[in-house]
Order: structure tokens, then C-alpha cells, then sequence
């Protein structure tokens, strides 16, 4: 029983001293503007804190901008013995401030703008953004932008640019927003960035001046367009804000508080429904939505109520007896519990509207998320957000809600496109149509084709500088089809536009819908038919030359190891023609058949597969006729299966046939089309060949570079085969289809890649038309419409196709050198027989010891010769042999030939 009176009046003792240490209500002091909105949430947070110890407002409407005024409400409030204070400061009072804090020992809790300061009793409820600024600026590879400021809070964040320009060489031009920024200023400092083609503009200020800016840029009606407004304040975007986004501008901003949180949300309502009950100059809900600074009050009302119950629940001795009334004290006397609070502030740890709240030792918000929004046609859309662990992480994903997105939009969406044939065309009647009827061709079709799967109506424009789109080097400003996008003219690209990474960059592209290449187009050489002696190309001019001394050679080693050898003489009593010929060899009476004519008969007859009366009869001769055989077996064989090629098939010799052949000659020019994807590949690539091929075009006088390809393939035609135009193969392959069909491709693909529909980026559309390609693909409607447009309109493939088949029959200029080698034939026997019967009446003029003149001599050996064939016999001699019969001297002179020689009695005496 006295234990239990013992612990009972220990704990009311202690209970006693606890609740008489610490106060029950804490007086937390407010400096806020007249009629500012933090100072009603100020008082809606206190009335949702009313737990012990209770806090108790001591608010004081001031004029921020006014030292004198802020000073007094400072002081006044502290002699109060005020614990804490919340509120707002300027640019003009915040050393005041932070002054007063330090040397008192007095808390500043503050939504304000975080500045650089090392006081720790000043704690800024708002995260300090040149991080996450930093970060967005990197990952969307700004290297030139303009930085509008705020004096009152973007000096430190444009210090923190400059010092990360100066490392990665960015070009910053900075704007003070301060400086009287009127219509007309403003319009001063338009004029001077269109001048500098500054696109990339990031607005850090108040709330307030954003929106002026902002109407000013709508109401103004500009024609300079900024590609993107970064908001790099802490303002949300509105759904109203979606006006200004008729300029193509994309709007981005940072975003703390997260409103599909169901806290936030109730928040909000219980903000509103207070404002109603307590104001009686209500009008319109003052709600957190438009002032982020209302959020960052509420939730430094709940860091105090916090930090000030965990001071109660450790028992620490914060009263304030005998420290009040010291404010102006010199030297000043600071609080001496002033550091237990300010270390309990930051200590805390909580949940808030704004997200995670908690502080370092120097009172500056960390550990927080920030959100990146971004504004659509639907509202803000959270593409991101940032944080200090993982830095910027991208969350932008687009769904493809088809039917219910364009089932809303009640807009005709603009189609931009290039003429270029087969792709767009103008019909022959264009002058009488209005709309997309006047167009035709293969995008036509297919952006029809699109538009019916997709669901949405559309209007064809053409672009205005006929280009497909390229960046500039100096202005860094695309122009063409991807300029329009990019700039928000057009809002779908259906074009032979090429997917490549530079682009990709700035718009999205569907799946390709045709893939191809680069290729040569050259004029088509002229035919070469073959020449008289065409029957001899089947064979080098050098195989012709060695068969001719292989058949001498082997003739002759035929003559001589037929003399050698002893099996090819034959023994014969008789004078045989060949013996007479030729001479004794080794033995009289012996005779061979392989004397020197006879053996280049007989190479000549295996030559020509027609073979020979003889045949060597020795070993070492049948090797020799052996491989002779052989060889011409091969060699006819080979000579007979080239022969048809080279006389049916009218060949067209080209002078190129490879990138590899153009980049080794200097007699053909080539070139590309300027600003296209084409020159981009050569003037990137890493290639030995294209390297040398971008060398020899960019430093080629004249130009080989072309502004449309009409021009290309006009000077393709008008070059007479020196010049070759580089371009995709579908193109190529068009124009070889056309008249006067005198253009062709020659070699393979120098790359692959392929045409896309282009989108800006992060449209709704991209999804939809994506999948409306793939449908067509798999449809095969792509193919059918590629046939269409190439092949089924083609104007030169019915004149190939009869050419090849008049090629099938030889014509006479085909094997008129046979028929010329025929007669050359026909006329040398005859000059060598005419040759062979003078030489023989010459020896029998001897013979007969007749000196006569020329023609005497010729009738002597024609009757003499008669007389011989009369009186041989057919029976005489062996195997069949002719033996002529000696006559008498005193018979072989005859009539004529006697008359001949009285003739000539003088000389012949």
C-alpha cells in the first residue's frame, strides 16, 4: 500500500513539473502581406492542429518589400514571446531578416524563395530547384537557351547555370523580368531573340508574371515561336493554359504537390469550404492549385506542430520568462531556448502536401521528389520526375486511346507533305479540284489509308520549301517537313520521309512503311552489238595466241620425235610422194609419213575434231597426239559454251558498277540531294569508301549536289554517262520505269533504312497511325499500292520485254566474220595452187631443157602433164600406186612444141 501511494505521488510529481516546464499554448508569430493567401491557410492549419500544446496565432499584415515595417512587426512579435515564426520575406527585407533570426535565436520558417545563407534559424519550406533544373536541361540536350528570371528568386539558380555552361560550353542569353517588363519591353526582347533564333526559353518567377508573360505571347499574336517554355518555377500548369499551345510550343514545368493524392485532394476541399465559412468577401475559391505557397504554409504549420509536440514529449524548457522585450537590445541578448527549436524543426520528419518534407543542418529542404509535368491537349501529364538519389527517370508513357481521343477531338488534324513522284503528284486537271482531290499518288493513298483506320479527317499541305527536313549548322532551326512538326504547323507526316536518329530526336516515327536504300542511277550506256569476229570472244586474245604456238609447238615435237624415233619408218621400194617430197631420212629405201607438213595436218585436223588419214605409229608420237586431244578437247568444250552468250546476248557495257568503282575514278561526277538524309549518310559516315566519296562531292566544283531530283536525273540525262546521281533505291528504281527509259541502277544498296510517318513528339497520334501502318503492312495494302504506282504505270517494261526476245535469233552481222574467213579461205588455195602449178611447170621446163618464154612454158606443162595422167596406169605398183611409163625421148617432142621451137630455132641453137 505505501509502495503504491509512493509511485502514485512520484508520477503527479512528475506530471506536475512536466505540464508547469512546458507551456500549453505555444504563440507562433505570422508575417504575411495584406490579403495574401498564405495567411488563410495559415489559420486553416492551426485550426487542424489543436492538440497539445495548442498553437496560437500572432499574425501581423505587413508589407514584405519594407524593411522599416517588417522590422517592427519582427520585434513586436518576438516581445510578444512568440516561439516561432512563419511567414514571407522580399528580396529588400530578407537580410533584415535573416539578421534579426541569427542574433535572436528566433525561428523562420518561410515558403518563400530558398536563398544561399548558413543561417540554420532560418527553414525553408521550399526545395531549391537549380538540380533539377540542371538535370531537365541535360536531358533535353539544350546547348543554347534563354534564362527569364525573377530577380527575386532566380539570381542564385542563374549563378548555378553560368557556373554549368562554362563547363559544358552552353550559350545562355538571361532576361531580368524586373526591369519594367511592359507589352513593349517585352516586345523588345522578342525582337532581339528572334534575332539570335533563341527557341528554347525557360521562365523562372513568380507565378503571376508567368501568366503575364504567357498572355502576352497569346494576345500579341507573334510570329516568333519558341519550340519549348520550360517553367522553372514551381507554378502548375492549367488546363487554360492550352491556348498557348496553339504556337506549337511545348510547355514544361515543376510540380511538388501530387493531386491525385487522396490528402491533397481533402486538403483542398477543406481549404474552400473554410474560406467560405470565415470570409465574407468571398468570391471565388482560393484554393492550392494556383499558389503552391499555400501548400509549403500548410506544411510548415505541421513541421511546428511536430517539432514543438516531440519538444513536449522529451520534457525540454522552452518558457520565455524574462526574455521578452529584447528585440532592439545592443549588444542583443539571444533566446537562450532558440537552439533547442531550431534543432527540433529540423529534426522532423513528415508526410506533407508537398511530399516528403524534411531538412539538413543548414534548414534548406532535401530528400524531396519533384514532379516534371508536361502540358497536353488533355491537361497536365507527368512525364518524369526527379529526386537526389536517382536524378531525372523519364515516365512519359502514351497510350493509344483510339476511339474515345478522337471521338473527342472535334478538329480537322493538317497532313504535310513533298511532291515528288510517285509519292505525290498533281493531277493533269489540278487547276479544277480544290482539297486533297487534287492530288494523287502512293502517300496519297496511304495517308487515306490511315486516316480511314485511325478514324480522323485530314487536310493535304504541301510543304512550303520543299524540303524534307534538315537542321541548320549555324541557327541550329530545322526546316521542311520535320521543321513544321517540330514547330507545330503540321500535325502528321506522310512523305518518303527517311527514320533517321537526328530526327528521331525531335519528332517520333511510325514502323517504316517501305524500306530501301542508297543507290546509283546512271544513264543507260549505249548497246554494243558484236563485231565480225565476235565468234572470237569466248577467249582472251591471249588464249588465241597460245593455242596458235601450242599448235606450231606440237607440230614440230611431232616432226621430230617422229624422225627419232625408228617406228615410224616404213620400208618402200618405190619413190613414194611423201619420200620424194621430203628426202630420205635415215635409211633409202625407208620412208615417213610424219614430215613437217604432214604433221601440222595432222595437229590441224585433232584441232579442228575432223581427225587424219595418218596416225603415229610410236609410243613417243601417240603421247604427243595423246595430250594434244586433250588439251583441245578442254578447250572446245570451254570455246563452245561461251560462244552462244557472246553471240545472242546484246550486252551494255557500264562503266560503273559499284560505290567502290565511282570513288576510284574522277571522270564521272556524282553528287546527292542537297539537305536530305542522303548527304547526311555520307557526311556521318566512318566508311573507307564513303569517306572518300564525301571528300571528293563536298570539295567538287561545279556542284555535284542537286536541289530536287528532277534535277538530279535531268542532269543524269544531259551528262552523256558523266555524271551518276546518288538516291533511294525506290526512287531510282521509279525513274527507270519511266521515259525515255534511259536511266538505270547499277550495283547493290549502299545502306538500309526505311520511310516512316512522322508525328510530333509525344502526340496522341503516334500510337494510332503506328498501328494503322502494321494493319496495312499485314494487309498487304503496301505492297499492292507500291505495285501500283512502280510497276502496273510503268512505261518501259513492255519495249525490254520484246527486246529480249528479238535477241534469241542470231542475225547475219553475228557470224558474218565466218563467212568472211570462208572466203579469205577459198581465195588463198586458189593463189596457192596457182602458186604450186607455177613452180612445178618452172622444174618441168627444166626438166624438158625447153627455154621459152613464160608462156610457152606454161603450155609445155599442161600437155605434158596431160600426156603423163593419159598413159598411167590403174593397176601398176602396189596398194594401188599410180607408176607413170618412161616414153622415148624422140615422143616428147610434140607438134605444137616443136612448132614452138622453130620458132625460137635462133635461141634455142
Amino acid at each position: 500500500m505505501q509502495r503504491s501511494f509512493t509511485l502514485v505521488f512520484v508520477s503527479f510529481c512528475v506530471g506536475f513539473c512536466y505540464g508547469s516546464s512546458f507551456p500549453s499554448n505555444i504563440n507562433i508569430g505570422g508575417l504575411f502581406p495584406k490579403g495574401s493567401h498564405e495567411n488563410e491557410v495559415f489559420h486553416f492549419a492551426l485550426s487542424h492542429h489543436q492538440d497539445i500544446p495548442r498553437l496560437v496565432p500572432q499574425v501581423d499584415m505587413v508589407d514584405t518589400a519594407s524593411s522599416f515595417a517588417m522590422t517592427y512587426a519582427f520585434c513586436s512579435q518576438f516581445s510578444k514571446g512568440v516561439y516561432a515564426i512563419i511567414g514571407l520575406y522580399d528580396r529588400k527585407t530578407m537580410n533584415m531578416l535573416m539578421s534579426f533570426c541569427g542574433a535572436l535565436h528566433v525561428c523562420f520558417v518561410t515558403p518563400s524563395f530558398p536563398i544561399e545563407t548558413n543561417n540554420q534559424f532560418v527553414i525553408q519550406l521550399r526545395p531549391e530547384l537549380q538540380e533539377p533544373l540542371i538535370a531537365l536541361i541535360q536531358h533535353y540536350k539544350w546547348t543554347k537557351f534563354v534564362y527569364m528570371y525573377s530577380s527575386h528568386s532566380g539570381l542564385t539558380v542563374l549563378q548555378k547555370i553560368l557556373d554549368t555552361a562554362a563547363e559544358k560550353t552552353w550559350q545562355v542569353t538571361s532576361v531580368n523580368l524586373d526591369s519594367g517588363m511592359d507589352q513593349t519591353a517585352f516586345l523588345k526582347v522578342v525582337q532581339d531573340l528572334e534575332k539570335k533564333k533563341e527557341y528554347n526559353i525557360i521562365l523562372d518567377c513568380e507565378l503571376e508574371r508567368l501568366n503575364m508573360i504567357l498572355n502576352l505571347v497569346n494576345n500579341i499574336g507573334l510570329t516568333y515561336c519558341p519550340t519549348h517554355y520550360f517553367n522553372g518555377g514551381m507554378g502548375s500548369l492549367q488546363q487554360e493554359d492550352h491556348s498557348f499551345q496553339k504556337s506549337g510550343a511545348n510547355i514544361t514545368g515543376f510540380q511538388l504537390m501530387n493531386y491525385s493524392d487522396e490528402n491533397v485532394s481533402k486538403a483542398i476541399e477543406d481549404v474552400q469550404g473554410y474560406n467560405k465559412r470565415m470570409l465574407a468577401s468571398y468570391v471565388a475559391p482560393s484554393d492550392l492549385h494556383s499558389q503552391y505557397t499555400g501548400a509549403l504554409t500548410y506544411d510548415g504549420v505541421s513541421v511546428m506542430a511536430t517539432a514543438f509536440q516531440n519538444l513536449r514529449k522529451q520534457r525540454i524548457d522552452i518558457s520565455r520568462r524574462g526574455n521578452a522585450g529584447e528585440c532592439l537590445a545592443n549588444p542583443p541578448a539571444p533566446w537562450g531556448q532558440g537552439i533547442d527549436i531550431q534543432r527540433a524543426l529540423q529534426q522532423v520528419r513528415i508526410e506533407g502536401l508537398t511530399g516528403h518534407v524534411q531538412f539538413n543542418e543548414k534548414g534548406h529542404r532535401t530528400n524531396f521528389t519533384v514532379s516534371i509535368m508536361e502540358l497536353s491537349p488533355s491537361g497536365p501529364l507527368k512525364v518524369g520526375y526527379w529526386n537526389e538519389n536517382e536524378n531525372y527517370v523519364n515516365t512519359a508513357v502514351y497510350t493509344p486511346v483510339v476511339e474515345e481521343f478522337f471521338g473527342l477531338q472535334n478538329r480537322t488534324y493538317v497532313v504535310t507533305t513533298i511532291l515528288e513522284s510517285p509519292y505525290v503528284m498533281l493531277k493533269k486537271n489540278h487547276e479544277q479540284l480544290v482539297g486533297n482531290d487534287k492530288y494523287e499518288g502512293y502517300c496519297v493513298e496511304l495517308a487515306a489509308e490511315i486516316a480511314k483506320h485511325v478514324g480522323y479527317t485530314y487536310k493535304l499541305e504541301v510543304v512550303s520549301d520543299g524540303k524534307y527536313g534538315a537542321r541548320d549548322a549555324e541557327s541550329k532551326m530545322w526546316n521542311g517537313m520535320v521543321g513544321e512538326l517540330v514547330y507545330g504547323k503540321a500535325d502528321v507526316a506522310v512523305a518518303p520521309l527517311t527514320i533517321t536518329l537526328v530526327r528521331e530526336e525531335v519528332i517520333d516515327f511510325s514502323k517504316p512503311f517501305m524500306s530501301l536504300g542508297i543507290s546509283i542511277m546512271i544513264k543507260k550506256p549505249t548497246k554494243s552489238k558484236p563485231g565480225v569476229f565476235s565468234f572470237l570472244d569466248p577467249l582472251a586474245y591471249e588464249i588465241w595466241m597460245c593455242i596458235v604456238f601450242a599448235y606450231i609447238g606440237v607440230s614440230v615435237v611431232l616432226f621430230l620425235v617422229s624422225r627419232f624415233s625408228p617406228y615410224e619408218w616404213q620400208g618402200d621400194d618405190s619413190d613414194g610422194e611423201e619420200g620424194q617430197g621430203q628426202g630420205q631420212g635415215q635409211n633409202e629405201g625407208h620412208t615417213n609419213e610424219f614430215g613437217i607438213f604432214n604433221s601440222l595436218w595432222f595437229s590441224l585436223g585433232a584441232f579442228m575434231q575432223q581427225g587424219c588419214d595418218i596416225s603415229p605409229r610410236s609410243l613417243s608420237g601417240r603421247i604427243v597426239g595423246g595430250v594434244w586431244w586433250f588439251f583441245t578437247l578442254i578447250i572446245i568444250s570451254s570455246y563452245t559454251a561461251n560462244l552462244a552468250a557472246f553471240l545472242t546476248v546484246e550486252r551494255m557495257v557500264s562503266p560503273i558498277e559499284s560505290a567502290e568503282d565511282l570513288a576510284k575514278q574522277t571522270e564521272i561526277a556524282y553528287g546527292t540531294l542537297d539537305g536530305g538524309s542522303t548527304k547526311e549518310f555520307f557526311r556521318r559516315s566512318k566508311i573507307a569508301v564513303f569517306e572518300k566519296m564525301w571528300s571528293y562531292m563536298k570539295s567538287a566544283d561545279p556542284s555535284v549536289f542537286v536541289k530536287t531530283t528532277d534535277e538530279g536525273v535531268v542532269r543524269v540525262r544531259k551528262s552523256k554517262g558523266r555524271y551518276a546521281y546518288l538516291l533511294e533505291s525506290t526512287m531510282n528504281e521509279y525513274i527507270e520505269q519511266r521515259k525515255p527509259c534511259d536511266t538505270m541502277k547499277v550495283g547493290g544498296n549502299l545502306d538500309s533504312k526505311g520511310y516512316g510517318i512522322a508525328t510530333p513528339k509525344g502526340s496522341a497520334l503516334r500510337i494510332p497511325v503506328n498501328l494503322a501502318v502494321l494493319k496495312l503492312n499485314e494487309q498487304a495494302v503496301l505492297d499492292k499500292l507500291k505495285n501500283k504506282w512502280w510497276y502496273d504505270k510503268g512505261e518501259c517494261g513492255s519495249k525490254d520485254s520484246g527486246r529480249k526476245d528479238k535477241t534469241s535469233a542470231l542475225s547475219l552481222s553475228n557470224v558474218a566474220g565466218v563467212f568472211y574467213i570462208l572466203i579469205g579461205g577459198l581465195g588463198l588455195a586458189m593463189l596457192v595452187a596457182l602458186v604450186e602449178f607455177c613452180y612445178k611447170s618452172r622444174i618441168e621446163s627444166r626438166r624438158m631443157k625447153v627455154s621459152a618464154g613464160l608462156q610457152q612454158i606454161i603450155d609445155a606443162a599442161m600437155l605434158s602433164s596431160t600426156l603423163s595422167r593419159m598413159t598411167r596406169t590403174g593397176s601398176g605398183g602396189e596398194n594401188g600406186r599410180l607408176v607413170a611409163h618412161d616414153f622415148p625421148k624422140a615422143a616428147q617432142t610434140l607438134p605444137c612444141m616443136s612448132q614452138a621451137g622453130m620458132g625460137l630455132s635462133t635461141t634455142g641453137m
